[in-house]
């Protein structure tokens, strides 16, 4: 949205945000944040009454060549970002696999991310583990595999609709039965099968209508995340822009409005 944190949360306060899920600040990657920036951070959030939702981390963004200690050191980084800016939640992913040897790879990616879980659950952490394409964990199954195979409180799932059309999966009809019980974190942007452009809610395929009404059956109670990428949408982050976040704020806010009164989400 920008690179200075300050104008990061005018632009949501007016929009009536009170959390972020932090990716970075002052062009610097939350993971590259030192101890001084990571409090000067913590003091302006207090001061302006904002909370910081999760750690939007690239932990587990990076092909299995690189060494093991490479996504552990990176996940110590995203621990003690968590810890100063007091949230317990730290988003990753599954790692950069080719989709024509992921199967042979499966069992190099379980022991990168159990290391992972691992470490999270002794810092107090729960790890977050989001879908995107191209990593190994772009399918409904793959997810779910990885979540079962860890089996661990301290991993659950980040579901993001529009990667998942992005991966020709039907985010409701393919993805969800699968994985719903291991949701703790929603991302909320679109996509078109025919592109895979990404657009604000409820203009894509992305079926999110029926997401959030299956979430308020559930009785979800954890955040909506506005990820919009509006402007950019790519492997290494997107970008949306003041406006970008405005229009994703609002495409959202017309979509709950649809919903019971009662319903309430983060």
């Amino acid at each position: 949205m920008a690179d200075d944190l300050e104008t990061q949360l005018d632009v949501l306060a007016a929009e009536d945000v009170h959390h972020l899920e932090l990716r970075g600040a002052w062009g610097h990657n939350v993971l590259d944040l030192d101890p001084r920036a990571l409090a000067h951070a913590a003091g302006l959030l207090r001061a302006r009454g904002f909370a910081v939702s999760a750690i939007a981390s690239p932990v587990g963004k990076s092909s299995l060549i690189r060494r093991r200690v490479h996504e552990l050191a990176r996940l110590d980084r995203a621990i003690a970002a968590a810890e100063a800016l007091n949230t317990r939640f730290i988003r990753i992913f599954s790692f950069y696999v080719r989709r024509a040897t992921a199967t042979r790879q499966r069992a190099a990616v379980v022991d990168r991310l159990g290391a992972l879980t691992d470490r999270a659950a002794r810092a107090g952490m729960t790890l977050l583990l989001e879908n995107e394409s191209r990593l190994y964990g772009d399918t409904p199954d793959r997810c779910l595999d990885l979540l079962r195979t860890i089996a661990s409180s301290a991993l659950r799932f980040a579901f993001d609709p529009a990667n998942f059309v992005q991966t020709g999966v039907r985010p409701m009809a393919e993805a969800w039965p699968l994985l719903a019980d291991y949701v703790a974190h929603v991302h909320i942007k679109d996509a078109v099968f025919a592109t895979g452009a990404v657009r604000p809610a409820g203009e894509g395929d992305g079926e999110i209508p029926a997401l959030l009404q299956a979430l308020a059956a559930r009785g979800y109670q954890g955040f909506l995340t506005l990820e919009p990428h509006l402007q950019v949408a790519g492997p290494n982050g997107g970008f949306s822009g003041p406006d970008g976040l405005r229009a994703a704020s609002r495409a959202l806010r017309r979509l709950l409005a649809d919903l019971p009164a009662d319903v309430t989400f983060q």
